[in-house]
């Protein structure tokens, strides 16, 4: 009975153990994640002594228990794919193994051109001979990154005094698999709805290739501080194996608000203002926009370029305060502010006495005086020379010298600009005095003319006559017309003479006072002409042609000389020895000389001087 027992206790454990081994244990990924249009891989690994008899694989959408349909079916025996999904025609491929001393096989299923349509869940059902069988499941996830965020702000600008919030932006993604998620930020810090302040709303558009696009809008109440504000979206999208992260461009935005108070002032405020000068006064709120400005000066309105008020050619007058107001009627607030600009000047100079007549020996005050709006100095000059830095002028002992023009000078130290000169004459009364003697000079030796120049001072400005005589025979000789001009002191005469022998220049000088007069020896000069030669084409021709003169004189020469001693061998040259003639010279003085010269080919003749009771013969 007990031997009975124990037989059949081990015939139970040998069946038991064979119906563990005939079981099938299959293992599987969970998920399997992958890119759009990539190759998806899922692996199939079940443990089995024996390869099984086949593996079907069939899909199903995930939630879906219904929609579970059936793959492909690899038998084992044939190592081939029967029953294959027409959906995945051409996109799978699958192999298998089996390793007896592991007692374990895999599959492995290999996607290619992943579409969207293929997120399911992938079932592998593995069976053995005794037809027993085991399964595993893996969900193939995947992704596609979107397009980059594009943000477009309101830029026609949102304003604080809005009641509801306005929108500042739009986000918007494209082409994200799954959703993408959009996140609004202020600089840098996370934006999140909030009534009455923050509001953003989403839309998202699931095209036709089952992509996402997605929209995003930010409405805000907006801050006089969000002038300043940095808004952009960033845009978190799954990947395979993680989250990835990408913004947009930072925008600002245009915030209206009214300005509170208002700033005027003077461009260049450092520079000191004079007439004349061109003014920019500007006036700014501290609102965007700008307000319509107003400006004012002394309660009379100005015209000005909204912002800017523009004077030109700027008076004393226009000294004083310039108002600007603005009045923002939307938001009932009135402001304003004022700036006081000063206009320096400098009147003309008075000189007393304008002009004066002094007798030599007197004593005269001049005085010169400016009003001006800053601080001046006063110089005079005469000549160019300063003399006194002062407003007044004494002059004493009065002569010649002291007569001429005299400049007063009135600038103001710290404006330059600000100038004004005035010219005083000064006359001294007195007979006519010769400053120098006669000028002669330059000399025209062509022409054989010479200019005679004569100063005289005096006043009453003195009346110049010229007289010219001949110095051999004490004939006069015409004067031509003299050139005067009138100095500060006197005058200046000019004449301009031919001197064909030696003159007697007498320049006289006359006023109401008295008669002077100088006179001057004035030399007679040579005249001289010039005979000008044609000049040839060429250098070589010109040469040639003087060479050819000079040998046909010398041939003239020997033949006069020839004939002139055949007649004296002939007899019919007499060189008489008797019949002297005395030759009687008039009585000449030792300066007179006339000279006559020719250049070049020209005669030279002079006629020298003789000495009275000389006689010469014919031979001598």
């Amino acid at each position: 009975m007990t031997l009975r027992y124990i037989a059949l206790l081990i015939a139970g454990l040998s069946v038991l153990t064979c119906k563990t081994w005939a079981m099938v244990n299959v293992s599987m990924e969970d998920r399997v994640e992958v890119y759009l249009k990539d190759k998806a891989e899922i692996s199939c690994i079940y443990t089995l002594k024996e390869p099984a008899k086949m593996l079907v694989w069939s899909t199903k959408s995930p939630g879906r228990e219904k929609s579970k349909k059936g793959l492909f079916t690899y038998d084992t025996l044939e190592n081939k794919i029967i029953d294959e999904d027409s959906e995945y025609a051409g996109r799978i491929n699958f192999t298998h193994s089996h390793e007896p001393q592991n007692s374990q096989g895999s599959g492995l299923l290999i996607i290619d051109n992943v579409q969207l349509s293929d997120q399911k869940e992938y079932t592998c059902t593995v069976h053995n001979v005794s037809t027993d069988s085991g399964e595993g499941h893996t969900l193939l996830q995947i992704f596609n990154s979107p397009s980059l965020p594009v943000i477009e702000g309101t830029y026609t600008g949102i304003s604080v005094t809005e009641e509801e919030p306005s929108k500042v932006a739009q986000c918007i993604v494209d082409n994200g698999y799954p959703r993408p998620i959009i996140t609004w930020y202020k600089d840098r810090l996370p934006l999140q709805q909030s009534d009455g302040e923050v509001k953003i709303s989403e839309s998202e558009t699931n095209k036709a290739n089952g992509l996402f696009t997605v929209e995003s809008n930010l409405f805000i109440k907006a801050q006089r501080t969000d002038k300043d504000a940095v808004f952009y979206c960033e845009v978190k999208y799954p990947v395979p194996g993680g989250v990835r992260m990408t913004e947009s461009k930072k925008i600002n935005i245009s915030v209206h608000y009214p300005s509170t108070e208002v700033k005027v002032y003077v461009n260049q405020p450092d520079r000191l203002i004079k007439e004349g000068d061109t003014v920019e006064i500007w006036c700014e709120g501290n609102g965007n926009p700008q307000p319509v400005f107003t400006f004012t000066h002394n309660g009379e309105e100005l015209s000005g370029d909204n912002q800017m008020l523009l004077l030109e050619n700027v008076t004393r007058s226009d000294s004083g305060m310039i108002v600007c107001q603005s009045n923002d009627f939307e938001a009932n607030i009135y402001t304003e502010d004022s700036v006081n600009i000063t206009v320096h000047y400098l009147d003309q100079i008075v000189v007393t006495p304008e002009k004066s007549v002094l007798h030599q020996g007197e004593n005269l005050n001049l005085t010169c005086n400016a009003l001006s709006s800053l601080t001046t100095v006063t110089a005079w000059y005469k000549d160019g020379t300063r003399l006194v830095e002062t407003h007044g002028l004494e002059l004493h002992n009065a002569s010649y010298d002291t007569a001429g023009v005299y400049m007063c000078e009135v600038t103001v130290r710290s404006l330059p600009e600000l100038q004004e000169q005035k010219s005083v004459q000064i006359s001294v009364r007195g007979k006519p005095k010769f400053t120098k003697e006669i000028e002669v000079g330059p000399v025209n030796k062509a022409e054989r003319s010479v200019n005679l120049t004569c100063y005289a001072e005096g006043f009453p400005f003195p009346t110049i006559t010229w007289t010219l005589s001949d110095q051999r025979t004490g004939h006069p000789v015409p004067v031509p017309e003299a050139e005067n001009q009138m100095t500060d002191t006197g005058i200046v005469s000019m004449i301009s003479v031919r001197a064909m022998s030696e003159l007697t220049a007498k320049c006289s000088a006359a006023n109401v006072l008295g008669t002077e007069e100088i006179t001057r020896k004035i030399k007679a000069y040579a005249r001289v002409t010039t005979t000008t030669t044609q000049a040839t084409s060429t250098k070589g021709g010109g040469s040639g042609v003087i060479i050819a003169v000079l040998i046909i004189c010398l041939l003239l020469i020997a033949i006069l000389g020839s004939v002139l001693y055949f007649l004296y061998k002939k007899g019919k040259l007499s060189c008489g020895r008797s019949g002297k003639k005395d030759f009687t010279k008039e009585k000449a003085s030792k300066d007179d000389i006339v000279m006559e010269m020719k250049s070049g080919k020209s005669e030279e003749a002079v006629l020298l001087q003789g000495v009275n009771g000389d006689k010469k013969s014919p031979t001598e």
